[in-house]
C-alpha cells in the first residue's frame, strides 16, 4: 500500500499513480484525465499529467473528492501551476502530489495548494514530512496564506 503524507502525518492509501499509457482504467490506480472523461459513470478522482488542461475539470470541481497531480520527473514544474489554478478556481477537495518530487519541494508544493503528498520514493517519507515543518512563517502571500506577513501583522495589531 503506497505511503503518503496527509494532514501532516504519514499514512497509507490504496490509490496508486495512473497508468498513462493505458486506455483502460486499472483497478486501484487513479484515472488519467482521458480515462476520467471517457468514463460512463461519475468518477470521484482524477490524475492530471503534465500537458493536461486544468480548465477541463472546472465544471466538475464540486464533484471531485481527490485530484492527483503527477510529477513524472522532479524538474517538471507544471504541477505547481496546476495546484494554484485549481485552488484559485475554487477546488476544496484533496489535492495530492504524486511521483518524482524532491523532499525540499514539498514545502513549496503546499504553498501552491497541495495538501497531500505521495512521493515515488516512500523510503524517505520522514524526510518529506520534516521538510513540511522547516518554515514557521512566510513573508509572501500564496494560495495557502493569501495575506503577506505585513498585512497579517497589521490585522493582529488592530485586534490588540
Amino acid at each position: 500500500m503506497p505511503k503518503l503524507i496527509k494532514n501532516d502525518a504519514v499514512s497509507s492509501d490504496s490509490w496508486q499513480r495512473a497508468l498513462p499509457d493505458s486506455d483502460q482504467l486499472a483497478k486501484g490506480h487513479f484515472p488519467t484525465l482521458a480515462q476520467w472523461q471517457a468514463a460512463t459513470e461519475t468518477l470521484p478522482t482524477v490524475q492530471l499529467q503534465p500537458g493536461d488542461e486544468v480548465v477541463t475539470l472546472v465544471e466538475a470541481l464540486d464533484t471531485l473528492e481527490l485530484i492527483a497531480v503527477d510529477f513524472p520527473v522532479f524538474t517538471d514544474g507544471r504541477g505547481f501551476s496546476y495546484a494554484r489554478e485549481l485552488r484559485q478556481r475554487g477546488y476544496r477537495g484533496e489535492l495530492r502530489a504524486t511521483g518524482e518530487f524532491m523532499p525540499d519541494q514539498v514545502h513549496y508544493l503546499r504553498r501552491c495548494g497541495f495538501d497531500a503528498f505521495q512521493p515515488a520514493d516512500a523510503s524517505r517519507i520522514e524526510e518529506y514530512l520534516r521538510q513540511l515543518r522547516v518554515f514557521s512563517e512566510h513573508y509572501q502571500a500564496s494560495v495557502d496564506e493569501p495575506l503577506p506577513l505585513f498585512r497579517r501583522r497589521d490585522s493582529e495589531s488592530q485586534l490588540a
